[in-house]
């Protein structure tokens, strides 16, 4: 399959009621998002902070959240594997700190295919806050999933304003990035748009920006959360069988609300594209001056 339609979600931060209310949120969330027929799901960075409020003993604290929502990550995990596997849809979760062996905290986002696997991805860059305040750590290597819709990698919100990560994605075949993004304020999500839409233009491919919404000011992670949703493909009018909008922009959400943004992709244009666009910087990467080859990605099949 090439043809497709995404979903982005505006995802707000919600003061749960108890484990129900968040079962109940994100089936609702996902029956909305299948019954437009999306076949790839996308939630932000840090939505599941969120389920930080189910401890209000610890959901005020930085450290006490990150091992709230940690400890929760199993039974989340499930029932996104469930809600795949029901609809027959790729989901790519909120991402959520994680405490690994040693007691390291890392921001995964995990990705979750019709057949019952699995991927995740660790955010690679931390930005001031993850590691002055947060003391969340990056991960280590970016990894390219070859799925029934095509090949997707994820740059989590800072990741995408880095260049040499996403390049590293295309040159593995990444055709979809995915960036799940969490921001404060409008500079912020600016960045991370700006960022996406340079990806999209060097990698001659499609990305999605999924942010959160709203304000929790229950919780000193993620009270403010200033963005809009957005799916972007470079400005190029070439070649046929149809360029992308001049701005790039495919589809854009209302900044600050809540709810999905839809957009069709035809990950075949892709491969168009690369081979006969307008400009093919894809193809003309290696002769800027500095470019050197770029470590390995690691390859991971979800169907």
């Amino acid at each position: 399959m090439t043809v497709f339609t995404v979903a982005a979600a505006q995802y707000p931060i919600d003061l749960l009621a108890d484990w129900d209310a968040y079962v109940a949120k994100l089936t609702r969330w996902v029956e909305e998002a299948v019954g437009q027929g999306a076949r790839l799901l996308v939630f932000p960075e840090y939505g599941a902070m969120e389920l930080a409020s189910l401890d209000p003993a610890s959901m005020g604290d930085l450290a006490g959240s990150i091992d709230t929502v940690s400890a929760l990550l199993p039974e989340v995990d499930a029932l996104h594997m469930a809600l795949a596997g029901r609809h027959g849809v790729y989901i790519l979760a909120a991402s959520a700190p994680r405490r690994v062996e040693g007691g390291a905290v890392r921001n995964t986002a995990r990705l979750f295919a019709p057949d019952g696997g699995v991927g995740a991805q660790d955010k690679l860059i931390m930005t001031r806050f993850e590691r002055e305040e947060w003391f969340v750590r990056g991960g280590e290597q970016l990894t390219v999933f070859d799925t029934a819709l095509g090949r997707l990698a994820i740059t989590i919100c800072y990741d995408s304003e880095f260049p040499l990560l996403a390049r590293a994605a295309v040159e593995a075949g990444a055709e979809v990035l995915l960036v799940p993004s969490c921001t404060d304020t409008l500079h912020g999500y600016w960045r991370v748009r700006i960022g996406s839409q340079a990806r999209a233009l060097e990698g001659q491919c499609f990305v999605v920006q999924s942010p959160t919404v709203g304000e929790a000011a229950w919780s000193p992670a993620v009270d403010v959360n200033r963005g809009a949703a957005g799916v972007y493909g470079p400005p190029d009018a070439a070649p046929a069988g149809g360029g992308m909008p001049a701005d790039g922009v495919i589809a854009l959400g209302e900044e600050g609300a809540s709810g999905w943004v839809y957009a069709t992709i035809d990950t075949a244009r892709v491969a168009a594209m690369r081979a006969d666009g307008g400009v093919l910087p894809v193809a003309h990467w290696s002769e800027q001056p500095g470019a050197v080859p770029l470590p390995p990605v690691r390859q991971v099949v979800l169907r």
